[in-house]
């Protein structure tokens, strides 16, 4: 179900929005992000696997600060498609590399009640993978979450809001912004 909107209607909705995070802030928490993720993974040759879309701003921005051997792939996989609300999980691509025996690290933009992040971990076990870790640029913080369920790596925690920017989306605007931005309340509610 897409909840597209348009540019304007988009731009009506960032002048309403808080931002939460600079993007300096943002930057500095991928910097830490990557000295953890090196310290952990340096001599394990992982593979870097990019949750799209989402994923694709915070591991552009981690990726070249994680200078070590590993190979790159993606997965796209989705609940929200284009809603500010998430749903069935809809596999449009898996992973192409064999992982198998491979040590795997998953990049997203949030973690959220986790639904997808845990079908994508679970996925990766299916598929061979000798050790799955999570990173996220942000963590949202409320009671909702999966049990049991966290990243390895967390760039910044965020309100429980509905937030896009560095990577995130308000109905498929904004991932491109710097910072990160909690919708106002009206569409944070679903109105």
């Amino acid at each position: 179900m897409s909840n597209k909107i348009s540019a304007e209607e988009a731009l009506a909705v960032l002048r309403q929005s808080s931002l939460l995070h600079e993007g300096s802030e943002v930057e500095k928490a991928v910097e830490r992000m990557a000295a953890e993720i090196t310290a952990v993974l340096r001599d394990q040759n992982p593979i870097a696997l990019c949750v799209m879309i989402g994923g694709l701003v915070p591991a552009g921005m981690l990726l070249p600060r994680l200078e070590f051997p590993l190979e790159i792939d993606y997965c796209h996989a989705t609940r929200y498609r284009g809603a500010t609300s998430g749903g069935e999980l809809h596999w449009l691509a898996r992973p192409q590399l064999d992982l198998k025996d491979r040590v795997v690290l998953i990049i997203d933009d949030i973690l959220d009640e986790g639904h997808t992040l845990a079908q994508i971990i679970g996925d990766c076990r299916a598929q061979g993978a000798r050790a799955v870790y999570t990173a996220v640029l942000a963590n949202k913080l409320h009671d909702r979450r999966i049990s049991g369920l966290k990243a390895d790596f967390v760039g910044l925690d965020v309100a429980d809001h509905y937030v896009f920017g560095a990577g995130m989306d308000y109905k498929g605007w904004f991932r491109n912004l710097n910072g990160i931005y909690a919708a106002p309340e009206q569409v944070d509610k679903g109105a």
